[in-house]
């Protein structure tokens, strides 16, 4: 058999590539985990009390870049089992989208924290009961709308307004991405209240890859009806 044809069967099989798979989620895992370290760590020690909501947002800052880059590098990733670069697309990723990332993961972090404070003190604020409905409502629409603005971000070179207004219009555009995108909040969310917010931090290149499979149809309309 020649170099060729062992070339051409090299890394075809199941096997190889579920390995394959294996071994870009743990290196993308690590370097997500080296990116949002700085976050994590005092977010991990603090205590769930509602005064250290802003505290909570500003260590979540490093989280959307971080979670940029991994759907990046997972959207990239090769088939072929000799080309596997992980660790160096999610760098270039991290690199290309941080700033884009940013001016969707700020406002939707400073909305959060805003709402967070008016829900813990809600009592005092002596408004309608309702009112508290409609924030959650505000703040899950919030989080649909910035998934699909971070995924967006992460994979074309639109202008922020673009991005912020693809995300908007294809929540209900694409009900299936929304309906899939609520399932992983709800997920991350339910992890998060059961155990700790690292073990979320420790599943978060499968939440990537997760997150890319729901966008899969946003993905593809993006490609074909946007980009030139």
């Amino acid at each position: 058999m020649n170099d060729t044809v062992r070339a051409g069967q090299f890394g075809a099989g199941p096997l190889s590539r579920i390995a394959a798979l294996v071994y870009t989620l743990l290196v993308v895992e690590g370097l997500l985990l080296a990116a949002t370290l700085p976050g994590l760590v005092p977010l991990v020690l603090l205590d769930r009390d509602a005064s250290n909501v802003p505290l909570a947002a500003a260590c979540a800052l490093p989280l959307g870049p971080a979670l940029s880059a991994a759907v990046y590098a997972l959207h990239r990733r090769s088939r072929d089992i000799t080309d596997l670069r992980p660790a160096a697309a999610f760098w270039r990723g991290y690199r290309m989208n941080v700033l884009d990332v940013l001016r969707m993961w700020v406002p939707w972090l400073l909305l959060l924290t805003v709402i967070g404070v008016s829900l813990a003190n809600f009592s005092a604020a002596r408004v309608p009961g309702w009112w508290a409905a409609l924030l959650v409502v505000i703040a899950a629409a919030a989080t649909l709308w910035v998934a699909n603005a971070l995924v967006i971000a992460s994979l074309f070179a639109f202008r922020a307004r673009d991005v912020a207004r693809l995300a908007a219009y294809f929540l209900g555009h694409r009900p299936g991405v929304t309906l899939g995108n609520a399932g992983l909040v709800i997920l991350a969310g339910g992890v998060t209240y059961l155990t700790s917010e690292a073990v979320v931090a420790l599943l978060g290149s499968v939440l990537a890859m997760l997150l890319l499979q729901t966008c899969r149809p946003m993905i593809v309309e993006v490609t074909e009806e946007f980009v030139a």
